[in-house]
C-alpha cells in the first residue's frame, strides 16, 4: 500500500468535508436555495479580500480573472507597467500584448523581488501609464513582491491603477485590499481557497470601476459589469460552477473559524520550517531576500545531474507530489509547497520524503534527520 500526498502549489489538498459535498444533489443556480449560498459566499469573500467591494466569481482558472482584469479596465494602446519575476508575472505581459496594450516590462532575475524604486522610476518616466500589473507571490520562483509599497505608489495617481495577481497569496499572508488601496485583487480556487480548480475571484476598487466605464477592449463572457449587476440579485451573469461555489461556502466557513490572523501565522510557521529544513540539508533557496510564505523554490544541488528526477522520485517512489521548475528553470529547481489545507505534519512528511529522495539520487551532504529535525525544532520553538 502507498498513501499519496499532494504538496504542489496548485492544485492543493481539498478538505474531506468539502469533498463530501460533491456527493450531495446539485442545486439549480437560479433558485432561492442557491441564492442563499451565494449570499453567504459573497460575504465570506469580502472577509477574505478584506474589502467592502463586491467580489465576483468567474468559472475559470485564475488566468481567466487576469484576462478579465485587462479587458475590463484598459483601452487598446494603453501603457501599462508589468513585473516579470517569473512565469506568472510574465503572463501579465503576454495578456497585455494579446489585447493591444503597450506593456513596459520590468524583467527580473529568477528569485529576485522587484524594488519599489524600479516601479517609481517607470511611473515618473511614463506619467501616462494606466496600470501596474504584478504578481504578489511568484509561484514559479517562490518569491514575494512588495505589494503594499507598490499599491502605495499607485494610490496617489488618479489615472493609474494597481492590478494584483494574488493567486498563491490571498489567504496566505496579509493583503488588506481596502486598507492598502489595492485597485484590483484576484485569486483562484485551487490555492488557499482549498478547492479543486475551476473558479476565479476578482474584486475592483471604486477607482478601478471608473476605469471600467471607459475601457473599450472586446469582452463578452468575462464582462465584470454584467457580473456586478448579477450580484445585486444574488446571481451570476452566466451558469456558475455550482459545485465549487457550494464548496467555497464551506471553505470560507473554515477560514472564518480559523481567522485570517491565525491563518497568516500558520503559513508563516510552515514556511519558516521549510526554509530551516532546506538550509539544514545544505541546499540553497532560489529566493534569498524575499521568499514567499506560499512556496519554497530550491536549487537542484550540483551532485544531482538530472534535476527532474527529484519530483519524479518523490512522487513515484514515496507518494509525495511536489513541483519542479518551469521553462528555463526546468530541471534546475524543485518547489516545496506550504499553502492552503496544509499543517505541520504535512511539512514533516514532505521533508522526510525529500531526504530519502536526495540520498537515492546521490546527494549525501547531510545526515538523515537533518531536515526533519530542523522542521521539528522550528515547530517546538514556535508559539503557534
Amino acid at each position: 500500500m502507498k498513501k499519496t500526498y499532494l504538496l504542489t502549489p496548485g492544485p492543493t489538498p481539498v478538505p474531506e468535508n468539502v469533498l463530501a459535498l460533491a456527493a450531495k444533489p446539485i442545486l439549480h443556480h437560479r433558485t432561492p436555495q442557491f441564492m442563499a449560498v451565494m449570499a453567504e459566499v459573497l460575504e465570506g469573500l469580502k472577509y477574505l479580500f478584506q474589502t467592502k467591494q463586491d467580489v465576483m466569481m468567474l468559472t475559470s482558472s485564475g488566468t481567466g480573472a487576469m484576462d478579465a482584469a485587462v479587458t475590463n479596465l484598459f483601452k487598446k494602446g494603453d501603457k501599462v507597467i508589468t513585473v516579470n519575476g517569473g512565469k506568472f508575472g510574465e503572463r501579465w505581459t503576454k495578456i497585455a500584448k494579446a489585447y493591444g496594450l503597450n506593456p513596459l516590462e520590468i524583467k527580473l532575475e529568477a528569485g529576485q523581488s522587484v524594488k519599489p524604486s524600479q516601479i517609481e522610476e517607470l511611473l515618473t518616466k511614463n506619467p501616462d501609464a494606466r496600470g501596474v500589473l504584478f504578481t504578489a507571490s511568484e509561484t514559479s520562483t517562490g518569491t514575494l513582491m512588495p505589494t503594499k509599497e507598490i499599491a502605495a505608489l499607485v494610490r496617489s495617481k488618479p489615472d493609474c491603477i494597481s492590478v494584483v495577481d494574488a493567486i498563491t497569496a490571498l489567504g496566505v499572508f496579509n493583503l488588506p485590499m481596502d486598507d492598502w488601496g489595492i485597485d484590483v485583487l484576484l485569486t483562484g480556487s485551487q490555492k488557499a481557497l482549498m478547492l479543486p480548480p475551476g473558479l476565479a475571484c476578482i474584486a475592483l476598487s471604486e477607482k478601478a470601476w471608473r476605469f471600467n466605464e471607459k475601457a473599450d477592449l472586446p469582452r463578452f463572457y468575462f464582462d465584470l459589469a454584467k457580473e456586478r449587476k448579477g450580484l445585486s440579485k444574488g446571481q451570476t451573469a452566466w451558469t456558475p460552477a455550482v459545485g465549487l461555489i457550494v464548496g467555497l461556502q464551506e471553505t470560507l466557513k473554515m477560514i472564518r473559524e480559523e481567522s485570517l490572523e491565525t491563518i497568516f501565522k500558520r503559513h508563516d510557521l510552515l514556511a519558516r520550517a521549510t526554509h530551516a529544513a532546506v538550509k539544514a540539508m545544505g541546499l540553497e533557496m532560489l529566493a534569498k531576500d524575499a521568499p514567499s510564505p506560499s512556496v519554497t523554490a530550491v536549487k537542484v544541488p550540483a551532485e544531482i545531474k538530472e534535476g527532474k528526477a527529484i519530483p519524479k522520485t518523490m512522487r513515484d517512489k514515496y507518494g509525495v507530489t511536489i513541483a519542479g521548475g518551469q521553462e528555463e528553470l526546468e530541471g534546475k529547481i524543485f518547489r516545496l509547497t506550504h499553502l492552503g489545507y496544509v499543517e505541520k505534519f504535512d511539512i514533516l512528511i514532505g521533508i522526510g520524503a525529500l531526504e530519502l529522495t536526495l540520498r537515492d539520487l546521490g546527494y549525501k551532504k547531510f545526515e538523515f534527520g537533518a531536515g526533519t529535525g530542523a522542521v521539528l525544532k522550528t515547530f517546538a520553538e514556535s508559539h503557534y
